[in-house]
């Protein structure tokens, strides 16, 4: 048995792991999916004080305070950088840190810091049309024009998606990702979904900017060829690909 702890990404809760959970824990793991403050079941506490820090010490307490150890912890998405942060910061609890179709932040980032020019005002021009303080799920043609894979989105999982999802506390995007190295030497997945395989190790190979990190030799790969919402479009596999992590032996791939 092995214990996975599962955070989303962006817009989304706990919830949105409901048929990746099921499987997990038919074959014995313990799993823990996680909804940050000011999301889900947590909406109610967003303000313009939750931010990247917030859902960095959301996902350490949580970990801590069930005395949870040896963890595979995942991060979807826009997880990335919070997951980053809390393997930081408790390292001795982490057996393993996934990426799902996500990746890293390096030190003294920002999520806003990833995006080009035109993906930085759309964000900007949402958030101020939405209050100031929070980050609204853009509608399906505003993913597809940002270059989001929506492959695997039928009309059930978008209406799935749609019913539940809440605005992203802003500052979880514009306060910078800090580090002190306690999450170097952990194992890492990187999990590709939106992008094929092949690709993403030549641009690893390549130095890529974004990719150049995936490099050293505590990183691994794999695949669920899919969309870039894994957990709707291919729950299944998503959840056949996490329990191979936690197999004897780990990562094959």
């Amino acid at each position: 048995m092995s214990t996975y702890v599962l955070v989303p990404g962006f817009w989304l809760g706990a919830w949105a792991w409901e048929e990746v959970t099921g499987p997990l824990r038919a074959a014995g793991h313990d799993v823990h999916p996680l909804t940050l403050t000011g999301l889900g079941d947590r909406s109610h506490l967003a303000g313009p004080g939750v931010d990247l820090e917030t859902h960095i010490d959301d996902i350490v307490q949580a970990i801590v305070y069930a005395d949870l150890r040896e963890v595979i912890l995942v991060a979807h998405s826009g997880a990335g950088a919070p997951v980053t942060g809390a393997a930081d910061r408790i390292p001795e609890r982490i057996s393993r840190v996934v990426y799902l179709d996500s990746g890293p932040m390096a030190d003294g980032l920002t999520q806003l810091d990833l995006y080009d020019p035109a993906q930085r005002e759309f964000v900007e021009h949402s958030v101020a049309a939405h209050g100031g303080t929070a980050y609204p799920p853009p509608s399906w043609e505003e993913h597809e024009r940002s270059g989001v894979s929506l492959e695997g989105m039928g009309a059930a999982e978008r209406a799935r998606f749609a019913a539940r999802a809440t605005a992203q506390p802003y500052g979880t995007l514009t306060r910078p990702l800090k580090l002190g190295g306690g999450a170097d030497r952990l194992p890492k997945t990187l999990i590709s979904c939106s992008y094929p395989l092949e690709q993403v190790r030549a641009l690893v190979e390549a130095g890529h900017p974004y990719f150049a990190a995936l490099a050293g030799p505590e990183w691994s790969f794999a695949a669920v060829p899919t969309g870039h919402w894994p957990m709707f479009s291919a729950p299944a596999a998503t959840a056949a690909a996490l329990a191979e992590l936690g197999e004897p032996g780990g990562p094959r791939g």
